[in-house]
């Protein structure tokens, strides 16, 4: 069941990641406690800490020996810190969500498997597909002057492209994201969190099985004949892998689609420049993941230290809050403002440190081409009147509902 908490009062000592009003605007949250108390700490849940300066974040993601990746998650498993046993379904995965989840050395060789598969070279065989798609789910709604550019389209899009990597049906799309959603979006519910797990699990564990009687040209084939240490993969590092492709592939790149659109439909002189000026999308797509990084990880304190003045124990977590790193505004001039053309942008949206994501390249590919084919079709939109944002957060934060108006198809301008 859900775990509910009280409101927030005071930000600086007893702040709430899933606070509704901190969900659906956080910039001005962070900007208060920047200016009065950058490493704020909380006691809900677990002893939790969150710096918000760029500093501060660079600094704990490239000190991997102090903060642990063991605990990347934000939302502690129901029984951390209690001495209660955990749920079913937390020990399934012996070794975790390698490599995210991980320490060197585990986290060093996992990763080098998984580089191959988000490389320059190998995205650009997705960019095809995913262009495919893109287009086809713009036609499915072109015509009706109407659509829910989250629901309708940025969820759609990655989910099939994983699908892609992992050699799984693309008609699974919408199951796969449902359990993502479970698994992230609603962290704070345990059944619901532990449901989709195991979820997860048990698919890919039976898709493992029916690589080894047929492979395929696809990730999973590809690990179970990897071989580590004069040895196979074990098969639940391999799932540990799969896992994490499918939830980090999913619901980041989601809501980095969604948070961009809504932008442009909120934002008439970004969309209209979009529009006059195409070439200029690659850097816009860099300064659309700064202005709406979607991701926060968690890490270990492993042993007694100090940040930004705060001391830290042994034992408790930080938040990587990338996204409110990406608005220092001792790091990046005008920092809440989103300029297309921003020359010099050294965002964090894919982390850093060792656990720079993997499928950065795969991310900034379908962000562009979902960006390009919108804007070809429907290169006019705008919130539909009275429409409800609603905003997800947490682990990942992103947009659940974007209801836009546009020109019928045929009918734009």
């Amino acid at each position: 069941m859900a775990r509910h908490t009280e409101p927030v009062l005071d930000w600086a000592s007893d702040f709430d990641i899933l606070d509704p009003g901190y969900v659906s605007d956080p910039f001005p949250i962070w900007e208060e406690l920047r200016r009065r108390c950058p490493v704020a700490h909380t006691s809900r849940r677990a002893s939790t800490w969150m710096p918000t300066r760029y500093e501060d974040v660079v600094r704990i993601a490239h000190d991997p020996e102090r903060f642990s990746s063991a605990a990347v998650g934000v939302i502690p498993p129901v029984g951390e810190g209690t001495g209660e046993p955990p749920e079913p379904g937390e020990v399934l995965l012996a070794y975790g969500l390698p490599p995210i989840t991980a320490d060197p050395p585990l986290h060093t060789w996992t990763r080098r498997l998984l580089l191959p598969w988000f490389s320059h070279r190998r995205v650009e065989g997705y960019a095809a597909t995913t262009r495919s798609i893109a287009s086809r789910l713009v036609e499915s709604f072109a015509d009706r002057g109407a659509a829910d550019a989250a629901a309708d389209y940025a969820q759609q899009i990655p989910a099939r492209v994983i699908g892609l990597v992992l050699g799984v049906p693309e008609a699974l799309s919408d199951t796969f994201t449902g359990w993502v959603r479970d698994f992230l979006e609603f962290a704070d519910d345990d059944e619901r969190r532990v449901a989709g797990g195991l979820a997860m699990f048990r698919y890919l564990s039976g898709e493992l099985e029916r690589r080894r009687e047929e492979p395929g040209d696809d990730l999973l084939t590809d690990l179970l004949g990897a071989r580590v240490h004069e040895g196979p993969v074990d098969d639940a590092v391999i799932l540990g892998m799969a896992m994490l492709v499918l939830v980090a592939g999913v619901d980041t790149t989601w809501s980095a689609i969604g948070a961009s659109l809504w932008h442009l439909a909120t934002h008439d002189d970004d969309r209209h420049r979009l529009v006059a000026e195409p070439e200029l999308l690659p850097i816009a797509v860099e300064e659309l993941l700064r202005a709406y990084a979607p991701v926060t990880m968690g890490r270990l304190v492993t042993e007694d230290t100090e940040v930004g003045g705060c001391p830290m124990a042994a034992g408790e977590r930080v938040l990587l809050n990338f996204a409110a790193a990406n608005r220092d505004p001792e790091a990046f001039p005008e920092a809440d403002r989103v300029v297309l053309d921003r020359a010099h942008n050294r965002h964090v949206a894919f982390g850093s440190g060792i656990h720079r994501c993997a499928g950065s390249n795969l991310a900034r590919m379908e962000l562009a081409v979902a960006l390009e084919e919108w804007l070809r079709r429907i290169p006019e939109f705008h919130l539909a009147p009275g429409a409800e944002v609603r905003w997800a957060g947490g682990q990942v934060r992103g947009p659940r509902t974007v209801p836009v108006r546009f020109p019928p198809s045929g009918a734009q301008a």
